[in-house]
């Protein structure tokens, strides 16, 4: 479409738009709202570039895109001829406007359902004929001409005015990017979507003309929900290379959510949430936001009777049938990122249907990326499959040969061969950084970077200090070596700390919230001088009332993580709202990254009073028990202690006793004491490993053709495990 007939076509719709009255958006209408509202007709614009030809270029755009454009048809309903995408070359300034108005503006009727969503560079611009910067969209074709400094970046005023043109109360839109380019360069495996500005700029005058016409015909109020992948200006939007794929760290971890949400989660839960999932994939210091909400009107209101009635949570959804039904493709943008690296073959889902006494499950037979091949447990079940069908998470199939990969960050080739060597272990190994995914980085500390190495007898010495890191790049509390410490002297002093990640890595794939059918909610809640308060709660969602889940925990500042300060008193209170009894393992890492566990020290039964020693005993709890742990005493409570970092724990259900976890702890021979304790594990991955096996013991899925040894075979219908992150200020 030519400029001056793109301007015609809008002139003509602002003129409708002016003579409609449109009602503007209300406190019931959120992200989710938006996407599950019944309505007559849902439209969405979908951008993402990763092929810039002037600037570096990103790799997780454009599986943003397709991230969300499986949810929006497949969760909510949305008809794939009514989504627009643009990607890489598409994505022109002039095609991104004449697809909003044309296909969302001209069509959307006051009752539609609207989404935009964004993946790609953003910037700062400074125009000619303003004093301050501004925050702009970069899109493919950035540059018009260099000679005379003009840009073609769409404005984020320019958006916010477009979306707020549109006739319906029923918007959303999503902004995966970034503005402020980073000050300094920090050990990263990490993709940035923020590129340095221009400088001095100048946009088109017809850009400027159409902002104009914006603004004179757009609503005064705010009607849209704009969702941010950052929420202060120093934070970069973060991209990450996973198993088999790479996409955005907020647009991942917002689609997963969502496609396990539940009708009553506000907005403000689902982005305190989706916050500490970005966090313990390694941005610490990203967190999202919920843009010009100034009075959280739209944050704290609840989402109730709005799903469409063939709407449920579900881990994925069935995308083709192949082979004459024998083959099944699957989408599986559902399951958490940690989770889905290691889904193994032989796990199962099962179909949702309106039938109760449904057995169908489907068996995973290969991987890749996001997609699974699946096949039919039962071969002569009549069960008739069909694209769109979604599927939900039965049995969890999880390899037991789990290694920590290592990136190594900025290392000179003598340092990456004594690297390479000393982190060749059984549960360790490493790569290049930037090259493949990785759990941490290891590498010099930034501050102190100095090429000028010295080498003593073919080991390589480095005058400045090592250290572990998150993919983000923040170091590891208790990491830093000393100046000149070898390589493998570094590698060898990270041994135990490395056990510990790996400990944490694997009880992080139990978490299954989203997917278990044993009723539990907990509450992490801070001791106070009258009543505890509660600071995060999370509940098993299939199993979630309406009564219960309209009863959250207060929640803290929107998009941002619940704080807890040094020297305050924590406990969790823990409800068996299934109908057996439920058995518990509290494990965690403090904020110093060191792992600790609730050790469950009670009075021995023996009946001579010389052989009463306390023992470790596994803590029961009774269908609609409520617990509080660990137990506080006059002589012990569980007070939060230095550093100022992240923290987190994970609690641990499962339907039969942890015996060999109570094995594993005892084993290390920690202090005794007749009530509950926590203490530091000194053999963490055995515990955590020991735990995994007791879950597998109580699953006993017979029918799974994978071996003791080389798999924990995990039943939906036996274990629930819920983490909490939060960070100690």
């Amino acid at each position: 479409m030519k400029r001056r007939t793109f301007l015609q076509s809008f002139s003509s719709i602002l003129a409708v738009l002016s003579a409609v009255e449109t009602g503007w958006l209300t406190l019931g209408s959120r992200y989710y709202q938006a996407l599950a509202q019944s309505v007559p007709r849902k439209l969405a614009l979908l951008v993402g570039i990763n092929q810039y030809p002037q600037s570096p270029v990103l790799t997780g755009c454009l599986t943003d895109v397709e991230l969300q454009r499986e949810l929006l048809i497949h969760r909510f309903g949305f008809r794939a001829s009514d989504i627009v995408s643009l990607t890489d070359a598409q994505a022109t300034r002039e095609s991104i406007e004449t697809a909003f108005f044309e296909h969302l503006v001209k069509q959307a009727k006051p009752d539609d359902v609207v989404v935009f969503h964004y993946s790609g560079y953003g910037s700062r611009i400074k125009l000619e004929t303003q004093e301050t910067e501004q925050n702009a969209l970069v899109p493919v074709d950035e540059i018009n001409t260099q000679e005379t400094k003009t840009v073609n970046y769409l404005l984020e005023e320019t958006l916010l005015l477009m979306l707020r043109s549109l006739s319906t109360n029923h918007i959303a839109a999503v902004l995966d990017t970034s503005y402020y380019a980073p000050s300094n360069s920090l050990p990263t495996n990490l993709g940035i979507r923020s590129c340095p500005g221009p400088g001095q700029a100048i946009l088109l005058a017809e850009e400027l003309e159409l902002q104009k016409q914006l603004q004179e015909k757009a609503s005064s109020e705010q009607s849209a929900v704009v969702l941010c992948a950052t929420s202060l200006p120093e934070q970069l939007a973060r991209e990450q290379q996973f198993s088999g794929f790479s996409a955005g760290l907020f647009t991942h971890a917002l689609t997963q959510y969502l496609w396990e949400a539940t009708p009553t989660t506000t907005i403000q839960v689902c982005l305190s949430d989706i916050a500490g999932s970005i966090q313990q994939l390694g941005s610490t210091k990203q967190q999202p936001a919920l843009l010009l909400d100034p009075k959280n009107q739209l944050s704290r209101t609840s989402i109730t009777n709005i799903l469409l009635a063939s709407s449920t949570y579900a881990e994925g959804v069935v995308t083709g049938v192949e082979d004459d039904g024998k083959t099944i493709l699957l989408w599986l943008g559902g399951l958490p990122a940690p989770v889905l690296e290691y889904y193994g073959v032989n796990s199962r889902l099962t179909l949702v249907t309106k039938e109760e006494s449904n057995n169908v499950e489907l068996v995973v037979k290969s991987r890749a990326g996001l997609s699974a091949k699946a096949q039919i447990s039962i071969p002569e079940s009549t069960t008739s499959l069909q694209v769109g069908q979604l599927v939900q998470e039965a049995v969890r199939v999880i390899p037991r040969k789990i290694s920590l990969t290592i990136a190594l960050n900025e290392l000179e080739r003598i340092e990456r061969v004594d690297a390479t060597s000393a982190f060749a272990t059984p549960y360790v190994s490493s790569v290049i950084a930037g090259e493949q995914p990785a759990d941490y980085l290891f590498g010099r500390l930034p501050q102190a970077k100095n090429k000028d190495l010295a080498a003593t007898n073919s080991t390589v010495v480095s005058p400045t200090p090592y250290g572990l890191f998150s993919l983000g790049g923040e170091l590891i509390p208790n990491t830093a070596g000393d100046a000149g410490e070898a390589v493998k002297t570094a590698a060898q002093r990270l041994g135990a700390k490395l056990q510990t990640l790996l400990a944490a890595k694997l009880w992080r794939l139990t978490e299954n919230a989203g997917s278990s059918r044993l009723g539990i909610k907990a509450t992490l809640e801070l001791i106070g001088a009258l009543t505890p308060r509660a600071l995060i709660q999370r509940e098993t969602l299939r199993t979630q009332s309406t009564e219960t889940s309209n009863n959250k925990a207060s929640v803290p500042q929107l998009g941002s993580l619940t704080t807890v300060s040094v020297g305050s008193k924590i406990q969790y209170r823990v409800e068996n709202i299934s109908d057996r009894p439920v058995y518990l393992m509290l494990l965690a890492l403090n904020s110093s990254r060191t792992a600790i566990a609730l050790f469950p020290w009670c009075k021995s039964t023996e009946s001579e009073p010389s052989k009463v020693q306390p023992v470790l005993k596994d803590i029961v709890i009774s269908p609609g028990e409520t617990l509080t742990i660990p137990q506080t005493t006059s002589g012990f409570e569980w007070v939060v202690q230095e550093p100022t970092s992240l923290s987190e724990t994970q609690l641990i259900f499962s339907t039969a006793p942890f015996t060999q976890s109570l094995l594993a702890l005892e084993a290390a021979k920690p202090p005794k004491t007749e009530q509950h304790r926590i203490h530091p594990l000194i053999a963490p991955l055995e515990v955590t490993q020991a735990l995994l096996q007791d879950l597998h013991n109580a699953s006993a899925v017979s029918d799974i053709n994978s071996t003791v040894t080389d798999s924990y075979v995990l039943d939906v219908n036996h274990w629930a495990s819920l983490s909490f992150v939060y960070q100690v200020v």
